[in-house]
Protein backbone atom coordinates (compact mmCIF):
# COMPACT_ATOMS: atom_id res chain seq x y z
CA UNK A 1 0.00 0.00 0.00
CA UNK A 2 2.99 2.52 0.88
CA UNK A 3 4.47 1.87 -2.58
CA UNK A 4 1.63 2.30 -4.48
CA UNK A 5 0.89 5.89 -2.62
CA UNK A 6 4.47 6.56 -3.07
CA UNK A 7 4.33 5.71 -6.88
CA UNK A 8 0.96 7.44 -7.12
CA UNK A 9 2.60 10.82 -5.10
CA UNK A 10 5.53 10.59 -7.71
CA UNK A 11 3.38 10.58 -10.57
CA UNK A 12 1.11 13.32 -9.53
CA UNK A 13 4.60 15.33 -8.88
CA UNK A 14 5.47 14.35 -12.17
CA UNK A 15 2.88 15.59 -13.78
CA UNK A 16 2.53 19.08 -11.87
CA UNK A 17 5.98 19.72 -12.94
CA UNK A 18 5.07 19.07 -16.74
CA UNK A 19 1.77 20.96 -16.37
CA UNK A 20 3.81 23.64 -14.86
CA UNK A 21 6.78 23.69 -17.36
CA UNK A 22 3.75 23.71 -20.27
CA UNK A 23 2.21 26.58 -18.51
CA UNK A 24 5.66 28.64 -18.88
CA UNK A 25 5.13 32.42 -20.51
CA UNK A 26 6.54 32.78 -23.84
CA UNK A 27 9.72 34.24 -23.75
CA UNK A 28 8.47 36.93 -26.12
CA UNK A 29 6.15 38.44 -22.96
CA UNK A 30 8.15 38.38 -20.42
CA UNK A 31 9.20 42.20 -20.03
CA UNK A 32 12.51 41.75 -18.74
CA UNK A 33 13.89 39.73 -21.18
CA UNK A 34 12.15 40.47 -24.87
CA UNK A 35 12.73 44.80 -24.10
CA UNK A 36 16.48 43.77 -23.21
CA UNK A 37 16.76 41.68 -26.38
CA UNK A 38 15.04 44.39 -28.45
CA UNK A 39 17.93 46.73 -27.53
CA UNK A 40 20.36 44.29 -28.51
CA UNK A 41 18.47 43.41 -31.51
CA UNK A 42 18.25 47.27 -32.83
CA UNK A 43 22.06 47.94 -31.48
CA UNK A 44 23.03 45.07 -33.98
CA UNK A 45 20.98 46.46 -36.69
CA UNK A 46 22.28 49.88 -36.53
CA UNK A 47 26.11 48.15 -36.24
CA UNK A 48 25.25 45.87 -39.08
CA UNK A 49 23.92 48.90 -41.54
CA UNK A 50 25.63 52.07 -40.29
CA UNK A 51 29.66 52.23 -41.49
CA UNK A 52 30.42 54.84 -38.50
CA UNK A 53 28.83 53.10 -36.09
CA UNK A 54 30.26 50.07 -34.69
CA UNK A 55 29.14 47.30 -32.21
CA UNK A 56 30.77 46.95 -28.84
CA UNK A 57 30.61 43.56 -29.00
CA UNK A 58 32.35 42.36 -25.70
CA UNK A 59 29.58 44.08 -24.17
CA UNK A 60 27.09 42.93 -26.31
CA UNK A 61 27.68 38.89 -25.51
CA UNK A 62 28.44 39.54 -21.89
CA UNK A 63 25.04 40.88 -21.47
CA UNK A 64 23.07 38.28 -23.59
CA UNK A 65 25.41 36.00 -21.66
CA UNK A 66 23.59 37.63 -18.68
CA UNK A 67 20.28 37.70 -20.13
CA UNK A 68 20.12 33.88 -21.08
CA UNK A 69 21.06 33.68 -17.32
CA UNK A 70 18.57 35.10 -16.18
CA UNK A 71 16.04 33.77 -18.49
CA UNK A 72 17.59 30.23 -16.92
CA UNK A 73 17.26 31.42 -13.41
CA UNK A 74 12.94 32.20 -14.28
CA UNK A 75 12.97 28.26 -14.98
CA UNK A 76 13.67 28.57 -18.66
CA UNK A 77 15.66 26.06 -20.62
CA UNK A 78 18.74 26.10 -22.76
CA UNK A 79 16.02 24.91 -25.90
CA UNK A 80 13.80 27.32 -24.78
CA UNK A 81 16.31 30.29 -24.95
CA UNK A 82 17.66 28.87 -28.42
CA UNK A 83 14.23 28.32 -29.45
CA UNK A 84 13.51 32.48 -28.73
CA UNK A 85 16.10 33.68 -29.89
CA UNK A 86 16.68 32.08 -33.33
CA UNK A 87 12.90 32.14 -34.12
CA UNK A 88 12.00 33.43 -37.35
CA UNK A 89 8.96 34.94 -36.02
CA UNK A 90 10.88 36.27 -33.52
CA UNK A 91 13.10 37.89 -35.95
CA UNK A 92 10.66 39.49 -37.96
CA UNK A 93 8.55 40.58 -34.87
CA UNK A 94 11.81 42.59 -33.71
CA UNK A 95 12.02 44.28 -37.03
CA UNK A 96 8.57 45.17 -36.81
CA UNK A 97 8.76 46.89 -33.57
CA UNK A 98 12.21 48.37 -34.57
CA UNK A 99 10.56 49.89 -37.34
CA UNK A 100 7.69 51.51 -34.97
CA UNK A 101 10.43 52.38 -32.43
CA UNK A 102 12.10 54.28 -35.54
CA UNK A 103 8.47 56.01 -36.79
CA UNK A 104 8.10 56.96 -33.11
CA UNK A 105 11.21 58.85 -33.28
CA UNK A 106 10.38 60.49 -36.28
CA UNK A 107 12.55 58.49 -38.73
CA UNK A 108 11.85 56.44 -41.90
CA UNK A 109 12.87 53.02 -41.14
CA UNK A 110 13.53 52.33 -44.72
CA UNK A 111 16.30 54.90 -44.85
CA UNK A 112 19.41 53.72 -44.23
CA UNK A 113 20.96 57.28 -42.87
CA UNK A 114 18.02 57.63 -40.68
CA UNK A 115 18.57 54.31 -38.91
CA UNK A 116 22.08 55.63 -38.26
CA UNK A 117 21.28 58.99 -37.25
CA UNK A 118 19.16 56.94 -34.48
CA UNK A 119 22.30 55.33 -33.73
CA UNK A 120 24.12 58.18 -33.07
CA UNK A 121 20.85 59.69 -30.97
CA UNK A 122 20.74 56.52 -28.69
CA UNK A 123 24.73 56.86 -28.02
CA UNK A 124 24.07 60.52 -27.13
CA UNK A 125 21.14 59.69 -24.97
CA UNK A 126 23.09 56.95 -23.23
CA UNK A 127 20.33 54.69 -23.87
CA UNK A 128 20.64 50.59 -23.12
CA UNK A 129 21.04 50.79 -27.17
CA UNK A 130 23.74 53.21 -27.53
CA UNK A 131 25.55 51.47 -24.47
CA UNK A 132 26.19 48.83 -27.28
CA UNK A 133 27.32 50.86 -30.06
CA UNK A 134 30.23 53.04 -30.41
Amino acid sequence: MRLKTTATLLGLILSLTATASAAKTPLREVAAIDNQMFAVAMAIEISDNCNDIRPRTVKGLAFLWDLAGQAKSMGYTEAEIDAYRKSDAEKARMRARGEAYMRDKGLDPKKKEDLCKLGRMEMAASSQIGSFLK
